[in-house]
């Protein structure tokens, strides 16, 4: 039996904290330069909130694949599938050529393992394919 593939992630990173202040510093600037209406200020301002909440609470994601079960966790959510359930794992490459993985089940149901807990697809597809599980590619389709 091969070793444990183990992916993890936070939500706090440090492109999240750059981008956000960069996106607050324009709006500052065109506030107080270009005379932006305050309630547009405010409307960017709540825009950041949802990434601001997560550079806050730091929530962890990540998979695990080991002892013939898929497992994986983002936030509060949790789940985890035998292998022996699986026929295959979808990769998608959708159109901003990000990889989404779908758990395609033996008794046809999909089950969308969460982004933020999906690891980078080449390495997570070597780890598949070494555990004997079918992956199935499909490039920039806008239907599932």
């Amino acid at each position: 039996m091969s070793a444990a593939y183990t992916y993890t992630r936070q939500g706090r990173s440090r492109t999240t904290a750059v981008v956000v202040l960069a996106i607050w510093t324009a709006t500052v600037i065109a506030w107080a330069l270009l005379d932006m209406a305050p309630w547009l200020v405010a409307l960017v301002g709540l825009c950041t909130l949802p990434a601001m909440w997560d550079h806050y609470t730091n929530p962890l994601s990540g998979l695990t694949l080991e002892d013939g079960n898929i497992l994986w966790f983002s936030g509060k959510r949790r789940g985890a599938v035998a292998f022996d359930e699986i026929d295959h794992v979808r990769l998608d490459t959708r159109l901003d050529f990000s990889v989404r993985a779908t758990l395609v089940l033996k008794t046809g149901a999909k089950l969308r393992l969460p982004f933020e807990a999906t690891p980078p697809h080449e390495a997570f597809e070597q780890a598949l394919n070494a555990r004997g599980l079918a992956t199935k590619r499909f490039h920039f389709q806008l239907f599932q």
